[in-house]
């Protein structure tokens, strides 16, 4: 009897487990190995997974080319980075490599009588100082976001926007900073752009257009403006100007970090104070150099390579290569290449 029994058990559970058909069948769902295999994680183009941004920071990056971080220096170091550039301005300070650019329609400065007006300086490398502010650690775990762990600081300035004369030259035409850059990839470089003091449209905040980084480099000229355009402020000769714009309103220490082919300017001052900011370029050390003659960036090539001539004194042939590794720093990892 128990026998009969026992096969009598085993044959039901057999006739269960046999696959049925018609409406009686049932629904069958994948185990939990098959889900993991079937489901796609969201793919990243343009970050790393560093466990720092969120993924809704990482996918905004993405599709738009930028990301802002608000409040992130302090006032107290903002206050340190403006007295250095009032000493600078001043000449109490003289800093080895230091570019200091003036307003073509600017006579009175802000901070000398009877000189015009310091509208920015560039490549404070050598500044203990200002360079504090490319080696900032809560600045440097952003960046490795977009650079990889090996991180050379190769741009640095300080801008100093001017009130508007009336002849619109404290505008900054649209334009790309890979344009300036003769290193690759452009994926691996990134701008951190540090709001001074509160920037909104009234001083001359940053205008992007989204979006614009997934496109190529294109070709960059002076703008035919009536009031003239500061030196080396190159723009987009052609762009589609019905794109939307966002006009980036930061307040004091908020930070956005961008990618080189972003396309972005910045309106006029209608304010009577000058407007400041603070920024760096940061490439991965992994990052190659290019040669740039034949391409589009032919023509900043010659201009910056003049300029370097004469501020070195030398007569020597310079590429646009030259000039950039005089400039680049490492601050953090190893200097792989770059």
């Amino acid at each position: 009897m128990e026998g009969a029994a026992a096969a009598a058990r085993l044959g039901t559970i057999l006739r269960h487990l046999r696959p049925r058909t018609g409406a009686a069948a049932l629904t069958t769902f994948p185990a939990s190995a098959q889900i993991a295999s079937v489901k796609h994680p969201m793919e990243f183009h343009y970050t790393l997974d560093n466990n720092l941004l969120t993924p809704e920071q990482r996918h905004f990056y993405d599709e738009n080319g930028y990301l802002v971080i608000k409040n992130l220096v302090s006032g107290e170091d903002i206050e340190c980075f403006r007295n250095e550039f009032a000493k600078i301005c001043k000449k109490e300070v003289q800093v080895p490599g230091l570019i200091i650019m003036r307003d073509v329609a600017i006579a009175k400065s802000e901070f000398v009588p009877d000189q015009k007006a310091v509208t920015k300086i560039q490549d404070f490398q050598e500044d203990e100082e200002l360079f504090r502010y490319c080696t900032m650690p809560q600045i440097l775990k952003y960046v490795e976001c977009f650079t990889g762990p090996n991180i050379m600081a190769m741009h640095t300035m300080l801008i100093n926007k001017p009130p508007d004369s009336g002849k619109k030259s404290s505008r900054h035409p649209m334009h790309q900073d890979l344009h300036y850059f003769p290193f690759r990839p452009a994926d691996l470089i990134v701008c951190s752009w540090t709001a001074m003091e509160r920037i909104d449209r009234s001083n001359g905040c940053l205008v992007v257009l989204p979006g614009t980084h997934k496109g190529s480099l294109k070709q960059h000229d002076y703008p035919d403006w009536e009031g003239g355009v500061n030196k080396m402020y190159h723009g987009v000769r052609d762009y589609n100007k019905n794109l939307p714009r966002v006009h980036l309103v930061m307040e004091k220490g908020d930070t956005v970090f961008f990618h080189p082919l972003l396309i972005h300017g910045s309106g006029m001052n209608r304010t009577q104070g000058f407007r400041k900011a603070i920024s760096c370029h940061y490439a991965s050390a992994d990052c190659h150099y290019i040669e740039v003659k034949g391409t589009s960036q032919e023509n900043i090539e010659k201009e910056v390579v003049e300029i370097a001539q004469r501020k070195y004194g030398v007569s020597t042939p310079m590429t646009l290569k030259d000039t950039w590794m005089i400039r680049g720093r490492l601050v953090k990892g190893d200097r792989t290449n770059l």
